[in-house]
């Protein structure tokens, strides 16, 4: 079976539009972070070699290498989403006819709620990344694709607040509140002033257009 970053872009949108449970948002919230690191890449392609912006190539190169990084790491959150989402409902499936076995069942679906947890956190804390990013493509890339390096923060930003919701909604069902607090914790420092950078971002492209 393909890998969904392996397949056409139609096919996904239909497995992501039918009855199955996976994909689902948590893919489509990695896929938005994976398109805002690719946009970032574009953007710094089409700066480097220009003679107008030879200042700033050196710092273009770097940005590249950054937002290559981060795209594979997002781009490998859409498999690693399904496969944990599947594990859960493998795990809500098990047999629950005697009490040893709602156990046994309680215990495994809690180990994989904490698994489900953190591939939204990390999909989370790469997206807060891309929008970092995005900023010094605006500020430094070509300006004739700056409006791509807003569609880019836009995308991030989409994508950052997507996987939250996922974190929310698996952390509601942990009961080790311990675990759960923490994670919720993590989130909240990684949204603090998110929607802030993102606006004033949004801003700054407007104004070179």
């Amino acid at each position: 079976m393909n890998e969904i970053k392996d397949k056409s872009m139609d096919v996904f949108l239909n497995e992501l539009a039918s009855t199955q449970a996976t994909p689902g948002g948590g893919s489509a919230a990695a896929v938005m972070g994976a398109q805002a690191a690719a946009l970032i890449s574009m953007v710094c392609h089409l700066t480097i070699g220009k003679p107008k912006y030879v200042k700033v190539e050196e710092d273009m190169k770097q940005l590249l290498a950054k937002s290559e990084a981060l795209r594979e790491q997002l781009t490998a959150m859409i498999k690693t989403d399904v496969e944990v989402f599947d594990q859960l409902m493998a795990c809500y499936g098990l047999a629950k006819d005697t009490d040893e076995q709602k156990a046994k069942r309680s215990v495994r679906i809690q180990l994989v709620l904490k698994e489900a947890t953190m591939v939204p956190l990390e999909c989370a804390r790469a997206s807060a990344k891309t929008i970092e990013l995005s900023q010094i493509a605006v500020e430094k890339g070509y300006v004739g694709v700056v409006s791509d390096a807003g569609v880019a923060v836009m995308s991030a930003y989409s994508a950052l607040k997507s996987a939250a919701l996922n974190v929310y909604i698996n952390t509601a069902s942990i009961k080790d509140r311990t675990f759960a607090d923490a994670k919720l914790l993590e989130l909240e420092k990684i949204l603090e002033g998110a929607e802030k950078k993102t606006e004033n971002i949004y801003q700054l492209v407007k104004n070179k257009l």
